[in-house]
């Protein structure tokens, strides 16, 4: 099992920044997928970008592409989402996930998730 904390959601106006941490915790030894995805208000769950460390694949929705950056630290057993050039449209609660195998934005392909965090970004 790996277990999977959020934080640094936040309000913000737009054109700003926030960054995201998803703490894992738990047998992660063979967690090689880290992901984020999000769920605005009324909306499906979108995934925004994921990050695959055994051969260093990454991967970004179109909407997020040049403006989010997905990255992670294993010695902190920690991954980020840096959000720069934000917009209201990118207003949502935003979710960690992870798994062992090749993952990208689809949600099916985690078996591991956070609780959420808030991002609103106001016009």
């Amino acid at each position: 099992q790996v277990q999977l904390v959020e934080s640094g959601g936040g309000s913000v106006q737009a054109g700003g920044s926030l960054r995201l941490s998803c703490a894992a915790s738990g047998y992660t030894y063979s967690t090689y997928c880290w992901g984020w995805f999000r769920r605005a208000a009324g909306q499906e769950r979108e995934g925004v970008a994921s990050i695959y460390t055994r051969d260093g694949s990454i991967y970004y929705a179109d909407s997020v592409k040049g403006r989010f950056t997905i990255s992670r630290d294993n010695a902190k057993n920690t991954h980020y989402l840096q959000m720069n050039s934000l917009k209201p449209n990118d207003t949502a609660m935003y979710y960690c996930a992870a798994d062992a195998y090749p993952c990208g934005g689809d949600s099916f392909r985690y078996n591991y998730w956070g609780q959420g965090t808030q991002v609103t970004v106001s016009s």
